[in-house]
């Protein structure tokens, strides 16, 4: 059997090592992941190497069953009584409606020693790790490995519970310590491990703006002002980055994915030059200029649908491609990580169009859509793991009390009614415009004009005109919070303060 026939009978399991490693590659493949679930597999990925994602259940299972039997460590503070109270009252958190029936814990991922016993995607099987994502886009926004790895130890050292943490999560920490198996090790830093993607930043990575960049300029920035505020407060800021930050990054990998595989279409179906990309080889970018994949105010999902579908039809079509290729006796082995990598591919499909015609390599991708259309569509399989990534990640928690409605506040959409049915829209909550306020400003040292908080977002892929904030949601939310100055002397009218300003701060002259 060919490669291209063992592609097509597992389309979804048989990348091409060009598409698979690429730096590009949308990897892992998303699936659920709630805000607490992503910090607390970063907690496993940079500190607890130890536990396994899917050792996570098993580790919760496991410590309340010691606590239900009374079996106290010597170095517990408290009684079997009071520890379950705390980890079924003050630490646990809001379960969604479809699990208020399953027995399981859930819990704030407050401090590191959390992270050991809750905030795993699933509960049984093999769940994706989400740690492994946030990796990526470290290394993926930092200029150089150095860069990635300063950064990824100042994250852990903020991560890391220390004498300048509040006396709650110290004691947390602590506590939970003592009931850690003596088999496990305690917090303590891991290195980054997947490879450094010097394709991509050697080659076009520092002249592009993407959000993986930005997250990491971004997580410095809330590192910075860790020590202004209680553990709590602090967590749900990054939680709040990070949530933000995930879903753009997906979303951005996908869009670059679509756009390859159109010019690629375009060759397969003969409508270019075969000589044209040896000519000009950059003259069609991959990456796209504008990344509104978020409307403020607007319905949310379909958005994110059109995108995820269009990647997946895209992800089809390159490894039909590449495969066709490989069977004409003429293999593309570059990883697909760069421009200049998708010209190069772009060069041989239009070189070997007709023999690619002969093997039916478009055929084969036409047969695979009306095959995987559930998948493509969104309704099963990757295409709905992705949505319900998007979803979880960056939509507002659904709690199953309505009294517990208010509990997240870190969201990027929300539900315009409390409709069971009604649609997701764009809108920041409370937690989510402290910390993009913060991220805009954090190195300007003051106030500056609303359209740079505007551009700030824009680069998440969330669209808001400057015109537009005063009248919307986010500009009530930017009042209400304190964080917007009337002034005749800037462009729109209005200043946006900083969150967390220094000691020694003034309101600086408008600016954008």
């Amino acid at each position: 059997m060919t490669s291209l026939a063992r592609f097509t009978e597992s389309p979804w399991r048989a990348d091409h090592p060009s598409f698979q490693q690429s730096d590009l590659a949308v990897r892992p493949a998303p699936e659920y992941a709630s805000s607490e679930v992503l910090l607390s597999a970063l907690y496993r990925r940079i500190g607890l190497s130890d536990v396994g994602e899917k050792s996570v259940p098993v580790n919760g299972r496991d410590l309340l069953k010691r606590v239900k039997a009374g079996k106290v460590p010597p170095s517990a503070a408290l009684s079997s009584e009071e520890w379950s109270r705390v980890l079924q009252g003050s630490l646990e958190s809001p379960k969604l409606p479809n699990q208020s029936n399953k027995r399981f814990l859930q819990l704030i991922p407050l401090v590191p020693e959390v992270a050991r016993y809750s905030g795993s995607a699933r509960l049984a099987g093999n769940p994706w790790s989400p740690g492994d994502l946030i990796e990526r886009m470290v290394l993926l926004g930092s200029s150089s490995k150095s860069e990635a790895d300063a950064l990824w130890t100042r994250v852990f050292e903020a991560l890391a519970v220390t004498s300048d943490d509040d006396v709650w999560a110290r004691w947390l920490e602590s506590e939970l310590g003592s009931w850690r198996p003596p088999s496990h090790i305690q917090f303590s830093y891991q290195e980054l491990k997947h490879p450094w993607p010097a394709d991509f930043v050697g080659s076009d990575g520092g002249s592009l703006q993407f959000p993986a960049k930005q997250f990491v300029k971004d997580l410095d920035a809330v590192i910075s002002v860790k020590a202004k505020m209680t553990r709590r407060q602090w967590v749900s800021l990054l939680e709040a980055v990070l949530r933000i930050a995930s879903v753009a990054h997906v979303m951005w990998l996908s869009d670059v994915t679509q756009r390859a595989w159109s010019f690629v279409l375009s060759a397969l179906r003969g409508d270019q030059d075969p000589a044209a990309p040896a000519r000009a080889p950059a003259v069609k970018p991959v990456y796209p200029e504008d990344i509104g994949y978020f409307p403020y105010g607007r319905a949310a999902m379909d958005q994110a649908k059109v995108l995820v579908s269009r990647y997946l039809h895209a992800r089809l079509g390159l490894n039909a491609t590449l495969w066709g290729l490989a069977e004409i006796g003429q293999p593309f082995e570059q990883p697909l990580s760069s421009q200049a990598a998708f010209d190069r591919l772009l060069e041989s499909v239009s070189r070997h169009q007709a023999e690619l015609g002969r093997i039916s390599v478009l055929e084969t991708w036409q047969l695979l859509r009306e095959a995987e259309s559930r998948t493509l569509s969104c309704s099963k399989g990757i295409g709905s793991n992705m949505l319900e990534f998007v979803r979880h990640c960056i939509g507002q928690r659904q709690t199953t009390r309505d009294v517990l409605r208010g509990y997240d506040q870190g969201y990027s959409i929300r539900k315009r009614t409390n409709d069971a049915r009604a649609r997701w829209v764009v809108g920041l909550g409370p937690v989510s415009v402290i910390a993009m306020t913060h991220c805009c400003l954090h190195e300007t040292g003051g106030a500056r004009s609303v359209h740079r908080l505007c551009d700030h977002l824009a680069r998440y892929g969330i669209l808001i005109g400057r015109d537009e904030v005063a009248s919307s949601d986010l500009g009530q939310k930017l009042r209400l919070l304190g964080l917007v100055l009337d002034s005749p002397d800037a462009e729109s009218g209005v200043l946006v303060l900083p969150p967390f300003p220094p000691s020694n701060a003034s309101i600086a002259p408008p600016q954008a």
